[in-house]
């Protein structure tokens, strides 16, 4: 794991000035993001992080108060300065109904939960011992030796059985309400073709009635000649579209654009603006999001969401730039931000509670 940058020192990179400074920054908005911002039309937004278990963000005294060290006091302290979290951990591990009862139980009624595909789901990779022991044991010979397998491999009944199992493990936070969305995050060298818009189709109607969004991670998609078909092939059917935030000029690179392609759910995900490792191997996963934005850059965003706000009935707001406190700090921001743009325009207000 890399050393966590707990002191800053004059001249620091002002994107990575370590949590002390990160921590400064958001005293003064401390409270800004506990509850959902509800616009004057009856819009909600609720903006959160993409992860709460991250080791730099358990780190002691980064986020979590110090003595804050079991997962039911961590998620419990979470959702008390949040009202929604991306579920990272599924896209690694099939989520199990046990687990995901246990997240029900430690979240108010209103909480959201937004899950990651499973790595299988979107046409990438799994470690081939992360899978269920049922999985494991019904692989053929040659298939379970592989370290890593990608769903084409499978046999079609272990294929079906990776959706089903992944759909069985968060019924607990569907009979809750809890359940947001399913993030389909689907890689960079998923390309637009008439065979990736039906992998999506067919990718929604497994899931039933889970709610899902796209996000892509190829600028194949939003280039001269796709950006229209792309929006209008998600518009038609109805799926959300994953506005994003990251890093520019690069092959996985999706433009920082306003598009809202369904009238139930608009969702924005921060990366980070760290070009210099977004598509780099063999560093750790949370070295490509190790970005703390600026006000003047979260400034950006925030017209852009109060026009996506008016269009969507639901907006989720998600930094997953969450390296130590960078996303939990930046989404306090962005929340007084938007808090403070509501009011200016008379638009809405911030939900009571």
């Amino acid at each position: 794991m890399p050393k966590l940058p707990l002191e800053s020192s004059s001249g620091a990179n002002p994107h990575d000035p370590g949590s002390d400074v990160a921590g400064e920054r958001a005293i003064p908005v401390a409270r800004a993001a506990a509850s959902p911002l509800v616009t004057a039309r009856g819009a909600t937004i609720r903006i959160g992080t993409a992860s709460w278990t991250d080791p730099t963000m358990t780190a002691p005294g980064v986020f979590y108060p110090r003595g804050s060290d079991s997962a039911e006091e961590r998620l419990t302290y979470y959702a008390e300065t949040f009202p929604i979290v991306e579920v990272d951990a599924t896209y690694y591990a099939l989520p199990s109904p046990r687990v995901a009862q246990a997240w029900v139980d430690r979240t108010p009624p209103d909480f959201v939960f937004d899950a990651k595909a499973h790595a299988l789901m979107t046409g990438q990779p799994t470690e081939t011992k992360r899978l269920p022991k049922d999985i494991r044991e019904a692989l053929p010979a040659e298939l379970a030796s592989r370290p890593r397998l990608y769903a084409k491999d499978l046999p079609s009944e272990l294929r079906d059985a990776v959706w089903q199992m992944y759909v069985a493990g968060l019924q607990p936070l569907v009979a809750s309400g809890q359940l947001g969305s399913v993030l389909l995050q689907y890689p960079r060298w998923f390309f637009p073709t008439s065979e990736s818009r039906d992998s999506i189709l067919e990718a929604r109607q497994r899931l039933g009635d889970v709610r899902s969004a796209v996000e892509f991670r190829s600028e194949t998609w939003f280039n001269e000649k796709n950006r229209e078909r792309t929006l209008r092939f998600l518009t038609d059917n109805g799926i959300p579209f994953v506005m994003v935030d990251g890093p520019q000029g690069l092959r996985s690179s999706v433009p920082p654009m306003v598009a809202v392609t369904s009238p139930d759910l608009a969702l924005v995900r921060f990366h980070g603006r760290r070009a210099e490792t977004w598509e780099a191997t063999g560093i750790p996963v949370v070295e490509r999001f190790r970005y703390l934005y600026s006000s003047e850059e979260l400034a950006e965003w925030v017209p852009r969401i109060r026009e996506a706000a008016e269009e969507a009935r639901e907006m989720h707001v998600l930094m997953n730039n969450c390296y130590a406190n960078y996303g939990s700090t930046n989404a306090r921001e962005l929340a007084s931000m938007l808090e403070a743009e509501l009011a200016g325009h008379d638009l809405g207000s911030r939900e009571p509670g």
